[in-house]
């Protein structure tokens, strides 16, 4: 008789934004009327860019002529794409990454699931505490976890990093030696941002230690301070140890379109073993590429007008980021984020814990946000919510917020 992967029954109850989808839809089917505001999911809402929109329109013309369909993309991505990405996320920034270091994909969530197969399930894991929860979860399925502490809802094969006020939601240096060591920033879900300074001591400590850092950036087209590193690559030593993950979804609103990329630098080695090779392998083997049409509306992200465009589109989310920071300041809560990422971290009034602010907001002011408690156990009590929604929307919901009764 077949047998399943026992992996997937260890994960506790169902993906964290699932769940908060099946609360807010019982909600609004007992509730017809509500206005509901969603600031929980970080999913975009401003349309496509016009640069996007006009690349992705060429790209279909090309699809119904003989002379110029596409089949089958290329492995790792078609050149023009990752040129233009080497060319102006690294090198412009004086990162020494090559174009056929690049891996083009349909998102960093899927490869941020996906890298922990290239290595040995006998790696022990760090994670930031709180933490997207992908990066725990893949694992989870891999087997790489242990078990599950019901009560402290921690993995006992886990090293847990917690991020809190008292460290400016930045991790310290673990006190078990990581062989794989997840970082996010800007992160999500806090907001929090590291300097180059800092991030150069996890590459020198990574490197000591002989772990690899995956490094989610997803985040970095947000980033407003000057001190503040768009990739872990701007550290020297980093392609030794550093894989890093790129999305288009928060950059460029391609949430509904589907595209990112990871780099492997071809210096990172596991002894004599390529770690480019090995997700090259995995990438030829379970992958068929972007489409084209997608790839062409990457390449127009890079565009004159594309580059004018998406600032703007990104100066809008963070323009709801203060607005939302400043409106919960003035409330009286205690808040943080909102200056280098779309993400306004929050704690909980009246000592509620996450899912209790989470009911309040919904039940009597109609406004959806992210417990806290579902990024990991140093989340609890704190809350997220997002600048990704419209203008209008943000200001109405700060006003609900405002008007609460606690």
């Amino acid at each position: 008789m077949f047998k399943i992967n026992e992996n997937y029954l260890k994960l506790p109850g169902s993906y964290l934004f699932s769940a908060i989808g099946k609360k807010v839809n019982a909600y609004s089917a007992a509730h017809p009327d509500k206005k509901i505001i969603r600031l929980g999911i970080g999913d975009v809402t401003q349309p496509l860019a016009p640069a996007i929109i006009e690349a992705l329109h060429g790209a279909v013309d090309e699809m119904g002529k003989a002379e110029t369909f596409r089949g089958y993309a290329p492995d790792l991505g078609y050149e023009f794409l990752r040129n233009a990405i080497a060319e102006n996320d690294y090198r412009a920034r004086g990162c020494d990454i090559h174009a056929d270091e690049i891996f083009v994909s349909d998102g960093a969530k899927c490869d941020a699931g996906n890298i922990q197969e290239i290595f040995s399930l006998d790696n022990r894991i760090a994670v930031c505490d709180p933490v997207y929860p992908v990066y725990v979860d893949s694992n989870v399925m891999a087997g790489r976890t242990g078990t599950y502490d019901n009560i402290a809802e921690t993995w006992s094969n886990v090293i847990y990093m917690p991020c809190t006020e008292e460290n400016d939601f930045a991790p310290e240096f673990p006190k078990e030696t990581p062989d794989l060591i997840y970082l996010c920033f800007p992160n999500n879900p806090t907001g929090a941002a590291i300097t180059r300074q800092r991030l150069q001591e996890w590459v020198d400590y990574a490197n000591r230690v002989g772990a690899v850092i995956i490094y989610d950036a997803a985040y970095e087209a947000y980033i407003s301070e000057e001190k503040i590193p768009h990739s872990i690559y701007e550290c020297e030593g980093a392609k030794a140890c550093a894989i890093e993950l790129r999305s288009f979804s928060k950059n460029a609103g391609f949430t509904g379109v589907r595209l990112g990329f990871t780099v492997v630098p071809k210096e990172l080695r596991c002894g004599d073993v390529s770690l480019h090779a090995l997700w090259a392998r995995r990438h030829g083997t379970k992958y068929n590429g972007a489409p084209y049409l997608v790839q062409r509306a990457g390449e127009a992200v890079y565009s004159e007008a594309g580059r004018i465009q998406l600032k703007e589109q990104v100066a809008y989310y963070m323009n709801n980021a203060r607005y939302i920071y400043d409106g919960l300041k003035e409330a009286g809560y205690t808040v943080s984020g909102g200056v280098n990422a779309p993400y306004i971290w929050l704690k909980a009034p009246c000592g509620m814990t996450s899912w209790e602010f989470f009911d309040c907001l919904l039940e009597q002011v109609n406004v959806v946000g992210t417990p806290g408690s579902g990024f990991g156990p140093s989340g609890e009590t704190y809350f997220r919510l997002t600048a990704f929604g419209s203008y209008e929307n943000t200001v109405e919901a700060m006003e609900r917020i405002k008007g609460l009764e606690l």
